[in-house]
């Protein structure tokens, strides 16, 4: 018995030195694991040379007010007065900033002279466009915590700031004061930004609820169901409406158009489409939030489809294989969008054909060569603004683009790095920092 103790000692000892032993590095040609599952001649042909291409961009605005997102052709501004070099004004500090568990995903909104953001503790504040704090209001219920749940969005209209939150509630609260006027309760959390026209609040709740709800007092006009899905990302699409339609998007990818005042529903279009070899690509969420251009309404999801579609019917123009990773920016002859590879893309809005894709900050360093990359950065945007695309990302800088070639014209620091999409108002651009901190430069 003895001798068998002994003989499992030594037995294990060797199996712990093996342990100890550096990893051997095997020599010969690597290939990398997207590559190999790549048809190589496709590829090659998938992936067009960047062109120099004349853009039609809209007149230069001068704005007074970023009232709500820009997915909707009422409040989008094509391309609102800014200085071509940008220097920081002022910065003021919103609430709490990116925590492990919680983030800011709420993009400020400007109207009437005000700053409206909401911190990752989901605390709304109202800043003045010289910087002051003038009020802020709590979204988190007395008997829950704040990390419980991710603030939702923002929209302003007629004096009133509706908000949304993961609580499952939608708020209307006086802009100039703060003051609550009334809440109703969804029944599902509300993360995505809502939209205001014609006296109705629209927006998705739970990734899989329409709904339309009187402005003026919070009752519920109308609502619809989509189907959610468990493997989402932060935030729901805001809808996006003109004087006819509405159109939703929900978690599992589909796309929604109804009529805006009654919510009978016109059609349903899938966006599918995935990157073999990269894991996001399991994630199927509708992250390039459905615009409304025209005619046309142009949506993207995480995993590799930006399509175009006809807003009466909802007939699929063309795809192109990019993904989106925040709503389009159209304008005139093209359409721009970060896309899952972290790209600054260009597409022809007619065809869908790639002009031009120009890179934007990707991974985070790492120390090691061996050591997994696991940590990303984000780019927020693009807007246009001043005539040119500008994109916010958590590298800390604003990098401002030319439409027409994709060349980078200038960069300006973001103390923090960017956790929101810029916006421009009176000259001045917005953006919040993931240390909770609301930036303007002018």
């Amino acid at each position: 018995m003895q001798a068998k103790l002994i003989l499992a000692s030594v037995i294990a000892t060797g199996v712990l030195a093996g342990c100890a032993d550096r990893e051997i590095m095997l020599p010969g040609e690597r290939l990398g694991v997207r590559e190999v599952l790549q048809d190589p001649v496709n590829a090659v042909a998938a992936t067009p040379e960047n062109a120099t291409v004349a853009a039609s961009i809209p007149a230069v605005v001068n704005n007074a007010a970023w009232a709500q997102s820009h997915v909707s052709p009422s409040t989008r501004i094509g391309n609102a007065a800014l200085s071509a070099n940008l220097t920081p004004v002022w910065s003021t500090s919103i609430g709490q900033g990116d925590k492990r568990r919680a983030r800011i995903i709420t993009d400020p909104v400007v109207a009437d002279g005000r700053v409206f953001t909401v911190d990752s503790a989901g605390r709304v504040s109202a800043t003045s466009s010289s910087g002051e704090a003038l009020w802020s209001y709590s979204l988190v219920p007395l008997r829950d915590d704040a990390s419980q749940a991710l603030a939702g969005g923002l929209a302003h209209d007629n004096g009133r700031l509706y908000v949304t939150s993961g609580f499952g509630t939608l708020t209307a609260l006086d802009a100039a004061t703060g003051q609550e006027i009334w809440t109703q309760r969804l029944q599902a959390t509300a993360t995505g930004a809502p939209t205001v026209f014609g006296g109705l609040v629209y927006l998705v709740a739970g990734d899989s609820t329409a709904w339309a709800i009187e402005a003026d007092d919070g009752r519920v006009r109308w609502q619809s169901d989509g189907l959610g899905d468990v493997g989402n990302v932060a935030g729901a699409a805001p809808p996006a409406v003109n004087n006819t339609h509405v159109v939703f998007s929900f978690g599992s990818g589909a796309v929604q158009g109804a009529f805006r005042q009654g919510g009978l529903r016109l059609w349903s279009a899938d966006i599918v489409g995935s990157r073999k070899g990269f894991a996001i690509s399991l994630v199927d969420d509708i992250t390039g939030y459905p615009v409304i251009d025209g005619s046309t309404v142009y949506a993207g999801n995480h995993s590799g489809s930006v399509v175009a579609l006809n807003v009466n019917s909802g007939e699929r123009l063309w795809t192109a294989q990019q993904g989106a990773m925040d709503p389009v920016w159209p304008a005139g002859n093209s359409v721009y969008f970060v896309s899952d590879l972290n790209e600054l893309v260009r597409l022809d809005a007619t065809t869908g054909d790639q002009i031009w894709a120009v890179d934007l900050p990707g991974y985070e360093p790492v120390r090691r060569p061996q050591r997994r990359r696991d940590s990303a950065f984000t780019n927020h945007g693009p807007i246009m603004a001043g005539g040119r695309l500008i994109v916010a990302s958590s590298d800390g800088f604003l990098r401002s683009f030319d439409p027409a070639s994709g060349e980078l014209i200038s960069q300006t620091e973001i103390r923090g790095g960017a956790t929101t999409r810029p916006v421009v108002a009176n000259g001045t651009l917005y953006v919040v920092s993931t240390n909770g901190v609301l930036h303007a430069y002018r």
